[in-house]
């Protein structure tokens, strides 16, 4: 007599096997459908690579550039629309530009494209439209993070450049929606590196980039571009009298997008470093006021109550004097130095804290005080928020 559990083993193969084919078919279906998508990606890297190769070799005439540089980026640029309550519901109150960052559907754009938002709409090269979800915002570089639910096949993120690479002289495009215009191409030159662009809360942007390149109401938010379709910085302000371009454009330069993002997807805002003083360049009029050899460095005049450079004992004014007609208050430390480096002017002092530093840091200011020079060592704090009004 048989046993009967011997007979039932050629069934428990059978049926294993018959479950193993199953399984390998399926993989092998995600397999072919995974490697499909990737090749199909593989192929449009390959075209990117392809045309930016051509840019660095600097082939073809200057139209053929342009347009291998706005081909390599009209499909990472979007539409943003800012909505908020009126009399008659949610109407458009601001619009602006923006470009994707990652795969993941982030996209960066100017904090006052999207300010007091009730709902942020985002337009796709194709014409979809979908609802934004503010990620991150920081008045203070004018940042601003959306993300995006949509396709992986509509999400182009950008190549990020490295601002600090720029001269005068370089040519640079802007790519954004003036006036509503969407996906409009202009282009010029960087005219200058390093400007300063007053923001919201009494602080100012450093080390922006200056353009000559056609920058209207709507192009905010939008990425500068150098000749390798890089992404140098965003578009975010103009210099006019009438609210028209007028020959003078500003970006928020890369540098500063690297560094304030990933905090913005990560935790919503970024720490900015911070003394805590106000005051004023040295002129000639204060050196010599002040008895001072030259006339460079920065004058404290006030110093914010237990700041870090209230702890660390930096010297606020204490003598009110008439200075080029007007009272000023002198006596306070004049910082000459940050770490060693030179600090001409305010710009000098906050462009180093905005690039080379983190709050809780420890940086050394060389002063002059009555005469003589001292080294402080001050523990940067977190910069406070925007006072609103």
């Amino acid at each position: 007599m048989s046993d009967p559990s011997m007979s039932r083993v050629p069934l428990y193969i059978a049926a294993t096997s018959l479950i193993v084919l199953l399984v390998l078919a399926g993989l092998s279906t995600f397999v072919y459908i995974q490697t499909q998508s990737e090749l199909s990606d593989l192929r449009e890297r390959m075209t990117e690579f392809q045309s930016r190769i051509e840019l660095i070799g600097g082939s073809g005439s200057d139209g053929i550039i342009d347009q291998k540089v706005y081909s390599l980026t009209e499909k990472s640029v979007v539409q943003i629309l800012n909505r908020q309550m009126g009399l008659d519901g949610l109407e458009p109150a601001a619009s602006g530009s923006g470009f994707i960052y990652d795969k993941k559907g982030n996209i960066i754009t100017n904090n006052h494209v999207i300010e007091e938002a009730e709902t942020i709409e985002v337009t796709f090269l194709d014409g979809e439209t979908v609802k934004a979800v503010l990620i991150g915002t920081d008045p203070y570089s004018d940042l601003a993070v959306l993300k995006v639910e949509t396709s992986q096949e509509r999400l182009k993120p950008v190549t990020l450049g490295n601002s600090s690479e720029l001269l005068v002289g370089d040519t640079i495009y802007a790519v954004g929606a003036p006036f509503g215009l969407s996906w409009s191409l202009t282009k010029g030159v960087v005219s200058q590196i390093g400007r300063t662009l007053p923001t919201s809360g009494g602080y100012s942007v450093v080390g922006v980039i200056q353009v000559d390149a056609a920058i209207n109401p709507g192009n905010s938010g939008g990425p500068l571009l150098n000749s390798l379709a890089e992404v140098v910085g965003v578009n975010t302000a103009i210099q006019s009298e009438t609210g028209m371009f007028s020959g003078v454009g500003f970006a928020i330069p890369a540098d500063l997008i690297q560094k304030v993002v990933p905090s913005l997807i990560e935790k919503g805002y970024y720490d900015h470093s911070w003394v805590g003083i106000a005051g004023s360049d040295v002129n000639p009029s204060i050196a010599e006021k002040t008895d001072l050899l030259e006339s460079r460095g920065f004058l404290v005049i006030s110093v914010v109550e237990d700041s870090p450079a209230d702890r660390a004992g930096i010297r606020s004014g204490n003598a009110t004097e008439v200075v080029d007609g007007r009272n000023m208050t002198l006596g306070g430390d004049v910082i000459t130095h940050i770490d060693n480096q030179t600090v001409r002017k305010l710009e000098d002092l906050l462009a180093y804290l905005e690039y080379s530093t983190e709050p809780g840091e420890k940086i050394i200011l060389r002063v002059i005080r009555d005469g003589q020079i001292l080294d402080i060592e001050v523990t940067l704090g977190v910069r406070p928020p925007p006072q609103t009004e």
